[in-house]
């Protein structure tokens, strides 16, 4: 009986920026990791700005590390550093709101 040749598994590479999302489906072997699949992939070539030493990564949403093992028809995402700080943004909009308000209250 012929030795069978290990099952590939399907997963899928992904990066969004604001105005391009890119998602790469390849085929892996099973104890295929993070990193791996990110480099076999080819994004690091597409897009320089990737950074694996600093930008997280996650499996479907889930932040992981790069040596996390995959299993078929995960997604992995690499995700991008934040441009604003989400506290000073929303504290800075609910400036804008109060400033906004008090002004028209003086208005009327």
């Amino acid at each position: 009986m012929a030795e069978s040749e290990p099952q590939l598994m399907t997963v899928e590479v992904a990066y969004a920026l604001p105005n391009e999302q890119i998602i790469l489906p390849i085929e892996v072997l099973p104890e295929t990791t993070v990193e791996e699949a990110i480099n076999r992939s080819g994004i690091l070539a597409r897009y320089s700005q990737i950074d694996l030493s600093k930008d997280k990564v996650g499996i479907f949403g889930k932040i992981c590390k790069l040596n996390a093992t995959l299993q078929h028809k995960d997604r992995i995402e690499i995700y991008r550093g934040l441009i604003a700080d989400p506290k000073e943004s929303r504290r800075q909009k609910a400036e804008m709101e109060k400033k906004k308000k008090l002004a028209q209250s003086e208005d009327n």
